[in-house]
């Protein structure tokens, strides 16, 4: 009892710590494009730029100063209470920019959120006691005046502190660049970025940190620690060469969409199978950014996602050799160490499916779970009748979220789902709704629970490749093939064909049904075995029925083996005698019927 209590108060305290960096970083990460643009605007146009504009160069300071601390204040108040929560602290912020001379970020994501939350406060005291008549008057003139009020208390006393706190904070930083102690950093940096607190740390800490850096020395290191792609790349490579099954197989293209487009997210799986590989990052991240520091180089703005197209476009003019050199030398150290344990592991675990799938069955019996029986199979179908949409949501909204989502509307369209629509957000943006299936990582599920209590949740350990997606689309599919009114028209048409199919068969041969996992379908055809002993038994049968591997079967006539309609044209190429019958989904089949009535 005491053990469980202990975990739920660490899973408690990891869920808050998550919480919090996620907060910070949801400020930043809706305005990138806006710290792009401003990075872009003086890498170009500056004095020292590729093209300098001394016109052009007007916006650098106007944006540094105001638009960026305002958008960010903008969003941070939303995130607390909405549009009016968003306007108050917008207003809030131009008390601590006022009278400043540095970027206002952290200045921002304090006043942003509190005018947000004042806001909300003061409207849960008076607005329902407004009288009919007067909601806009008190909407307007409740919002201005907090928002005065909380503008007057940032310039005395927000913005003294984050100037004093920020001169801090500025001089820390230098002098562990100055001493080269930096690179020490990456140490707690890439075991947090394979935990998915990437975000946090990165845009939550490093970004705004950054920015001030950047906007008196014209770049910053900063902006590398955590985008820095070697070190992600470096584990790939070595999964290409001295990699197993699937891992080894799969890592050439999810080495292109980490380096290229900046998604680390898919090397995080990589290292979870491998927990000695945390070696490797840690080495490279440490490695990448001492370059960096020896070099003496940075990016002039943020460079999300942490693609080496964007960290080359934020590199500022003749920096591009340290550069590319820091990422390079990441890359090597990474891939140097992660190359040595993998050739000195000789487990035989190296194949990313079969281990996903075997976590998934260990957690099950931890848990105390059998093998899905019928009604269970059934059961969990069903549970699936009320989705109406699917959102997937991870830190930021953006990256492995979107992807997720990408390959799973891919799935749902191929499966001929159109009436259900599958989108990405921050975990932070998500609504309580009826209707809704959010699906996220193992890591979040916690806190993707308290934000929809009402919705149905799916928890996955790698958005860009998990099995769950097609157990969603398999459940949403048969759903709709078990609803008589949903498949009504479509069975009437395939009556002929299935007919004449069944009854060709040899029955009173038959002495085993046997059920083929092959592919996607290993789920599929466990629940149906146990689906279709269901039915034998209600029936008063007492044929066997199997679930096996293509490889296992003997070829006799005394099979009758059932396979999806892309499996049938391999199976009768490898046996001549055994007898088949291909149905379009193997949970529930007009066949079936016919079948279970002609058995012995």
């Amino acid at each position: 009892m005491e053990a469980k209590a202990t975990k739920t108060q660490k899973s408690s305290l990891k869920t808050k710590v998550q919480k919090f960096g996620t907060s910070l970083s949801s400020m930043i990460m809706p305005n990138i494009s806006s710290l792009i643009a401003w990075g872009l605007i003086t890498a170009i146009f500056m004095a020292a730029g590729w093209w300098p504009n001394a016109k052009i160069a007007t916006l650098i300071d106007p944006m540094k100063l105001y638009l960026i601390p305002l958008l960010i204040a903008y969003v941070g108040g939303r995130m607390v209470y909405d549009e009016r929560g968003a306007v108050v602290g917008a207003i809030a912020v131009m008390g601590v920019i006022v009278g400043s001379n540095i970027p206002m970020f952290l200045g921002a994501m304090i006043m942003g959120p509190l005018g947000g939350w004042c806001m909300k406060k003061f409207d849960q005291v008076f607005k329902d006691k407004v009288k009919t008549g007067f909601e806009m008057l008190y909407d307007n003139f409740s919002s201005g005046i907090m928002g005065m009020i909380l503008a007057i208390f940032g310039l005395f006393i927000v913005n003294p502190l984050v100037i004093a706190g920020n001169n801090l904070i500025s001089k820390g930083v230098d002098w562990i660049i100055s001493i080269h102690m930096l690179p020490l950093a990456n140490i707690f940096i890439e075991p947090a970025k394979i935990l998915f607190l990437n975000n946090a740390v990165g845009n939550g800490i490093l970004v705004p940190l950054g920015i001030q850096q950047s906007a008196s020395a014209g770049k910053s290191i900063l902006f590398l620690l955590e985008a820095d792609p070697g070190p992600g790349l470096g584990i790939l490579l070595a999964f290409m060469i001295f990699g197993k099954g699937m891992a080894k197989a799969s890592a050439p293209g999810a080495a292109i969409i980490q380096f290229f487009g900046g998604i680390h997210e898919i090397y995080f799986p990589y290292v979870l199978m491998k927990p000695a590989l945390i070696l490797a990052v840690i080495a490279g991240g440490v490695s990448g950014t001492f370059t960096f520091s020896l070099l003496g180089t940075g990016l002039k703005a943020a460079a999300s996602p942490g693609s080496i197209i964007a960290v080359l476009l934020m590199t500022p003019k003749g920096n591009y050799l340290q550069i590319l050199t820091g990422v390079a030398v990441a890359a090597v150290v990474s891939f140097v160490i992660a190359s040595l344990i993998l050739k000195a592991d000789k487990s035989a675990t190296g194949d990313l499916s079969a281990n996903q799938a075997k976590m998934e069955q260990m957690k099950a019996s931890s848990k105390g779970k059998d093998v899905p029986s019928a009604q269970a199979a059934t059961q969990s179908v069903k549970a699936y009748k009320d989705v109406k949409r699917i959102i997937f949501a991870c830190d930021a909204g953006m990256g492995s979220s979107a992807m997720g989502a990408s390959l799973l509307r891919d799935k749902v369209k191929k499966a001929g789902i159109n009436n259900i629509p599958v989108t990405n957000t921050a975990i932070s943006r998500l609504k309580d709704e009826d209707g809704l299936l959010v699906v996220t990582q193992e890591e979040l599920a916690d806190r993707a629970q308290q934000k929809t209590p009402s919705a149905m949740h799916i928890a996955v350990d790698n958005f860009l490749s998990s099995s769950k997606y097609d157990e969603i689309v398999l459940n949403l599919k048969t759903l709709s093939q078990i609803d008589p009114q949903a498949t009504k028209e479509e069975n009437s048409s395939k009556d002929a064909k299935s007919s004449d199919q069944v009854s060709q068969l040899n029955y009173s041969a038959i002495k085993e049904v046997d059920f083929i996992h092959h592919d996607q379908h290993v789920g599929s055809a466990t629940m149906a075995t146990s689906l279709f002993k269901d039915r034998l038994k209600k029936a008063g049968k007492h044929v066997a029925v199997e679930n096996m591997e293509i490889d296992d079967l003997d070829d006799s006539r005394e099979h009758l083996v059932i396979v999806t309609k892309e499996a049938e044209k391999n199976l009768k190429l490898r046996y001549t005698e055994i007898q088949v019958v291909s149905v379009d989904n193997l949970l529930e089949a007009k066949e079936y019927d016919y079948i279970v009535e002609h058995l012995a």
